[in-house]
């Protein structure tokens, strides 16, 4: 890290040791898990440790107002969550209309988005209006880092 907004690795050096990491960094403003694939580097001659994930989640991209919103959104959206599907590329998270509104399904992407811009995001209602459906997918890796992020278990 150079200049603290250094934090990934763009190639490889010979003699590079790589190894898969799940990591948290609080104190600059960002916070992640490394996703499969990630590496490490470690240059002996440096001693320097640098970290490469493209999936991370940015809590200064909301302000103390915003965040107290989308944490509260989250744990709504946690706890009442009637069913989890697996897709190809991601998860469903689905509700009842009567539990979360589409409004609140909106608000949550729409902060969630300034914060975790990696993800696509896919609202449905669907069954004549009784199923209302949040779809998050992305890039490959994508699922174990939403599993981590929303405490699912494989």
């Amino acid at each position: 890290m150079k200049n603290g907004n250094e934090y990934f690795v763009t190639g490889m050096k010979k003699g590079a040791t790589i190894v898969t990491l799940a990591i948290g960094i609080g104190s600059s403003g960002m916070t992640g898990l490394a996703a499969q694939g990630s590496a490490i580097l470690v240059q002996p001659e440096k001693q320097v440790t640098t970290v490469q994930s493209k999936f991370y989640c940015n809590i200064k991209a909301l302000t103390v107002e915003e965040r107290a919103r989308h944490k509260s959104l989250t744990e709504k959206l946690m706890a009442v969550r009637k069913e989890i599907v697996e897709t190809e590329k991601g998860y469903e998270f689905q509700y009842r209309p009567t539990d979360v509104s589409l409004a609140e399904l909106a608000a949550w992407v729409s902060a969630e988005s300034k914060c975790c811009p990696f993800f696509d995001f896919h609202i449905d209602l669907e069954r004549e209006g009784k199923l209302a459906c949040l779809r998050l997918t992305g890039e490959e890796g994508i699922k174990a880092f939403i599993r981590a992020e929303f405490k699912m278990e494989k």
